[in-house]
């Protein structure tokens, strides 16, 4: 899994705490990245639905509240998939070997159960929980 999932978290906790409408400079320097990746980041999730902008009007909206708004559906908008692949089976393994011929059967139930779980955990956590985190964090 690469950066882009936290940095979309980032990202929509930025825009859903600020009192200011926020450019992709801005939110890229809170990152601490540059602006054009932001914008990247930003693409998916327009596409997604999670965020909005308004022509001749710098910055960012939520389409909804942070409190429904899961962690499901910000990874499949920063991955661009629809279900959570973590694990890739290796390919071209030596069929007349008999852990290479069976390897991938006897891996597969188990990565798949593994990345069932994280895909239920995710959609059980929103937004808002992370948002209300990072102010417990900040009062310590």
């Amino acid at each position: 899994m690469d950066v882009k999932f936290s940095v979309a978290i980032h990202t929509l906790v930025m825009i859903s705490e600020s009192k200011k409408a926020l450019s992709s400079q801005a939110l890229a320097t809170s990152v601490g990245t540059n602006a054009s990746y932001i914008r990247k980041i930003i693409s998916l999730l327009k596409t997604a639905g999670l965020v909005s902008s308004h022509q001749g009007r710098s910055g960012y909206q939520l389409t909804k509240s942070p409190e429904e708004i899961t962690l499901l559906e910000i990874y499949y908008a920063a991955q661009a998939v629809d279900h959570i692949s973590l694990f890739q089976l290796h390919q071209n393994s030596n069929q007349e070997c008999p852990v290479g011929k069976h390897i991938n059967e006897a891996t597969a139930p188990i990565f798949t159960k593994v990345e069932k779980h994280l895909e239920e955990k995710l959609a059980c956590q929103t937004l808002g929980q992370i948002i209300d985190n990072l102010y417990q964090k900040s009062k310590t």
